[in-house]
């Protein structure tokens, strides 16, 4: 029972973190995600890139084989070569398709499990959480590229800037109850 609400959770703050950059990208145009600030930083584009060549690499066979796969060619997710929204948008959802599919599959028996990435061994629950850190920092790069981007016609993801009290008032003014953090964000897809 532990396992599966674990990774019932752990999907759970995947989706929000792909909804994060879903509601990004929504917010910039298209020129937007291929802007780069310098020629050492990352569009939006690329970092998608980035993190659907993870994703593939990481969860396709995650059991079985070596999460960095010899197919895997790194270096080339950083070259900012995508060149519409349209395929951009293919490779973010290949990306979280593998991983969703790949955290479907696991049993009871699965998070106590050594695999490996780059021949170092972890158990399952330790890969998992390595790429929530990773997915998340990156998401958060997406939303700060585009932040920069949108200036002030930004719209806030979360609590808006001096909100925070009326926020607060909010929710302390509803009765205490037992849900997922996540709950809000997920239903106002």
């Amino acid at each position: 029972m532990a396992t599966l609400q674990y990774v019932s959770g752990t999907k759970r703050l995947f989706q929000v973190y792909k909804l994060l950059g879903e509601k990004t990208m929504q917010q910039v145009d298209d020129a937007a995600l291929f802007w780069q600030h310098n020629e050492e930083s990352n569009s939006i584009a690329t970092i998608v890139k980035h993190m659907r060549g993870n994703m593939l690499s990481r969860w396709t066979d995650f059991l079985t084989t070596d999460g960095e796969k010899p197919w895997r060619e790194r270096d080339s997710e950083f070259v900012n070569d995508l060149k519409d929204r349209e395929t951009l948008l293919v490779k973010w959802n290949e990306g979280w398709q593998c991983l969703f599919n790949a955290l479907d599959s696991i049993t009871d028996d699965d998070l106590d499990k050594i695999i490996y990435i780059r021949n170092e061994g972890q158990t399952v629950l330790d890969a998992i959480n390595r790429q929530i850190a990773h997915y998340s920092y990156h998401v958060g790069q997406i939303v700060y590229i585009a932040k920069l981007v949108k200036s002030n016609e930004w719209q806030s993801l979360s609590i808006p800037r001096n909100r925070s009290k009326a926020y607060n008032q909010e929710k302390f003014a509803q009765d205490k109850q037992e849900k997922h953090f996540t709950d809000d964000l997920l239903e106002k897809k």
